[in-house]
């Protein structure tokens, strides 16, 4: 049997945008989903759509994983009919997915004891840059499956980063969203205090998508904010996983972390408010409901 394929596993929001960019350059090209509604997206009349993961398995040397968290990951891996039960020699795995730093170097140590090959490369973008191939992609594992992947990972995303070992993919993920998550929460807490001090709408967004201030977290949120629009976005609860990475890591070096501490904080409150589905950018409520004011053009 041959194992010569590339296979993508995951067809959500992210995955599929991917998948329909790997498949360009990946022959023969194998595609999963549990969902099988997802499939019926793909793009492109060379896609193999698996008939299980067991299936992909026996014919892909490398995988590509975008799964929503651990859970998953796991079950496709080591469940009943995953990739272990079905893998030929040399096969290597790249989990794009983001999860704990210390689950990505158990999988891999797990899977190295089975002479398989394990990478975690988590990924930064809104589901647009997935689908423009235009995402930065966070490597974490050996060097070689990352020079010898190169062509691949480079038809995914633009900005393809090598960070380390096993693991240190999911450190940089949870290092640049933690200061991402920073700045969300400076927007949210700052922006009704002003327009409670007597700040207007417009000027604000003005002056803080243009000056010193301007972020990419403004630039994203601002105008749903204003438009009020509180959904359409990932959901804040499944983007903790993020700061429970960083309070791990800091506990581990010992590290001072007053700014995570109160970004966390706020975090807290809004998903105890019932807040978790919606996206960060709900933060704001909270503070606007202390200060009674809204920060809307409606």
């Amino acid at each position: 049997m041959s194992n010569s394929g590339i296979g993508f596993i995951g067809l959500g929001q992210m995955g599929l945008g991917m998948a329909n960019n790997l498949g360009q350059v990946a022959r023969p090209f194998y595609a999963y989903d549990a969902l099988s509604e997802a499939t019926k997206r793909l793009e492109g009349d060379d896609v193999i759509i698996a008939s299980s993961v067991s299936n992909m398995a026996q014919n892909c040397h490398l995988i590509f994983l975008c799964l929503p968290s651990a859970k998953e990951v796991k079950e496709v891996i080591f469940g009943p009919d995953g990739i272990v039960d079905s893998a030929l020699p040399n096969l290597s795995i790249i989990d794009t997915s983001t999860i704990d730093r210390t689950e990505a170097i158990s999988i891999h140590n797990q899977l190295a004891g089975k002479g398989i090959t394990y990478a975690d490369c988590p990924i930064s973008g809104l589901p647009f840059r997935a689908t423009d191939g235009t995402l930065t992609l966070m490597f974490g594992g050996s060097r070689d499956l990352f020079d010898t992947t190169k062509q691949e990972l480079d038809a995914m995303g633009e900005f393809i980063v090598y960070c380390g070992e096993s693991g240190a993919g999911q450190m940089m993920k949870a290092v640049n969203n933690i200061i991402y998550n920073i700045n969300i929460v400076a927007l949210c807490e700052v922006l009704p205090l002003a327009v409670a001090g007597g700040l207007s709408t417009d000027a604000l967004t003005k002056v803080v998508t243009t000056a010193s201030s301007r972020s990419f977290a403004a630039d994203h949120f601002i105008p749903r904010m204003l438009q009020r629009q509180f959904n359409n976005d990932f959901a804040m609860e499944n983007a903790y996983k993020d700061i429970l990475n960083i309070q791990r890591i800091a506990i581990e070096t010992r590290a001072l972390t007053p700014l995570v501490n109160a970004m966390t904080s706020s975090y807290q409150t809004a998903i105890s408010a019932g807040l978790g589905s919606e996206p960060k950018s709900a933060i704001i409520k909270i503070y606007e409901q202390v200060l009674g004011t809204e920060f809307s053009n409606k």
